[in-house]
């Protein structure tokens, strides 16, 4: 009997279209172990998948990019290199520069194959590079914009830096001015019930709080005071913590099932926050849902108890640069999965009750995800 020869399975690739949304990834950076991209929003992303910096291609697309260094400030635009060969970062032939230029070491080839690059199947290999090269332009609210792939001697670069240069602001990258999608509920809290959590506050004193992460597979609390800057206290009080039940349930609960059509059951944190300008108290950009141990969080809402204080305003830099400064008792709702961040407080102190909302069927992914807590993390039982 002879033996039949076996077809290879056909390549499979990643491929995306305009209006798709970017995938995110965890990938190392020239400058950071596990840089999160979802945090990038707000501004025009150019991402190169260029491969190696030791061929002629490669070279010249980020002598295209280096020919044009003014357009990527961090504020407009940003760039980031794709690498897959060890050699770039061994033999420094490519570095992060800031404001704008940075490179992903993907030598395992995750965020080609999440980009179509390499295959599904493909494990990148240095010595034998297979790969489709292409540049992936990315709106401020990370959908893919335009997809622009290598041409011989790069024929492809001078249009796709004119076009580059004619992008408009981050904030009109609709063609509009798109509506930032928060729910503004004045009201929530009387002025009487905000001074009471004040009080309460200033006499406990609040303790350093930090930020959810996801290390070694393990969600755990990190402290940098380069991204958060902020004290909390959390209520101990039952009847006090109804009370905040009581009205979040009567004065937002409605409002997000009328808007979208979303049946909250569940609350999450009877925290009471403190950004102090002695601290430079401030949140860098981040989203509020991206570990095992917050993936349950649906809703984020931030009540201002207090208007005595300079800088300290919310905002969304995916829609823009707008920040909101509420006024006492007024609520803030919005999705967990938003970009969003706390300028620095520059005058006074901005204190703020802070919980998060969700439903039945989230608290059960919650209990589902007990096994992926670290340290010091609390278990969860629905």
């Amino acid at each position: 009997m002879i033996p039949q020869t076996q077809k290879p399975k056909p390549k499979t690739f990643a491929s995306l279209t305009p209006g798709d949304p970017a995938p995110w990834f965890h990938q190392r950076s020239g400058g950071n172990p596990n840089y999160a991209f979802d945090t990038v929003g707000g501004r025009w992303i150019v991402m190169c998948f260029y491969g190696t910096a030791g061929d002629e291609d490669g070279r010249r697309a980020l002598a295209a990019i280096a020919a044009n260094r003014a357009l990527f400030d961090d504020s407009k635009a940003c760039f980031f290199g794709v690498s897959l060969d060890p050699n770039d970062e061994a033999q420094q032939r490519v570095a992060d520069s800031m404001p704008g230029l940075r490179f992903f070491w993907d030598f395992d080839g995750k965020v080609a194959r999440l980009y179509g690059a390499i295959s599904q199947q493909a494990v990148p290999n240095p010595k034998r590079l297979e790969m489709r090269r292409f540049w992936v332009v990315i709106d401020p609210i990370m959908r893919v914009k335009r997809v622009v792939p290598f041409q011989p001697n790069g024929a492809e670069i001078p249009a796709l830096m004119a076009y580059l240069q004619q992008l408009p602001a981050p904030d009109q990258f609709a063609g509009i001015e798109v509506p930032v999608p928060v729910l503004i509920l004045p009201d929530v809290f009387e002025p009487e019930f905000c001074q009471q959590l004040i009080g309460i506050y200033e006499g406990k004193g609040g303790r350093e709080s930090g930020f959810m992460r996801e290390v070694e597979g393990k969600t755990v609390e990190i402290k940098d005071n380069k991204h958060k800057v902020r004290r909390d206290v959390l209520l101990e009080d039952q009847a006090l913590i109804k009370q905040t039940q009581v009205r979040i349930h009567r004065r937002i609960v409605p409002e997000i099932l009328k808007v979208h059509q979303f049946q909250v059951t569940r609350m999450e944190r009877y925290l009471v926050a403190c950004y102090a300008a002695e601290e430079r108290g401030h949140f860098r950009a981040h989203r509020d849902n991206t570990t095992k141990g917050t993936a349950h969080r649906r809703f984020a809402v931030s009540i201002n108890l207090n208007h005595e204080f300079e800088g300290g305003e919310i905002s969304f830099p995916e829609y823009g640069p707008k920040g909101f400064k509420l006024p006492t008792g007024t609520a803030c709702v919005f999705s967990c999965s938003l970009l969003h961040q706390v300028s620095a407080v520059t005058e006074g102190k901005r204190y703020a009750f802070l919980p998060f909302l969700y439903d039945d069927a989230a608290a059960k992914l919650r209990e589902a995800n007990n096994e992926f807590l670290g340290e010091g993390v609390g278990a969860y039982k629905a």
